[in-house]
């Protein structure tokens, strides 16, 4: 294509974070994973690990949220968005509030265990401190595909 050098590589954040599933899928824990990207940069990546850490805390939002903050030095993450492939629980969208995240972006719904569009709705809560703007349904069926497949194996 005219125009389109090699060096002009569209960024695919959610790609990333259903790449990042897999690799949790490979390692036997439930297939999730988040991406964190501020400014067009990929900030952090985080895989499900609760069972490899032997740590309940460790979804991938978590994982990424933590990589970020690390990555900038700093507790907010003003102006940066989370890409994660299935609906944050209570916990994850918490500290998603807390860290100040912008934007949310994820694949599957959760009905069990969501708690953004679906359960507890964290952020409608009046005690949140702060509300994302949330989009859900993205790469939903690939989003939800990974967590069925897995399910279904392990039965």
């Amino acid at each position: 294509m005219a125009g389109r050098g090699a060096d002009t590589v569209r960024m695919d954040p959610m790609g990333m974070a259903l790449e990042a599933a897999r690799a949790a899928a490979a390692a036997g824990e439930v297939p999730v994973g988040a991406v964190i990207v501020r400014d067009g940069r990929v900030l952090a990546t985080g895989a499900n690990r609760p069972i490899a850490t032997r740590d309940p805390t460790a979804h991938a939002e978590m994982i990424a949220i933590r990589e970020a903050a690390a990555e900038l030095g700093s507790e907010r993450l003003i102006g940066c968005d989370l890409y994660v492939t299935l609906e944050p629980c209570t916990m994850c969208a918490a500290a998603i509030s807390f860290a100040r995240l912008r934007r949310v972006y994820y694949g599957a719904a959760d009905p069990k265990g969501g708690a953004v569009e679906s359960g507890v709705r964290f952020f409608a809560s009046p005690t949140c401190h702060h509300a994302p703007e949330v989009y859900g349904g993205i790469r939903e069926a690939e989003s939800a595909g990974l967590l069925r497949d897995f399910f279904a194996r392990r039965r």
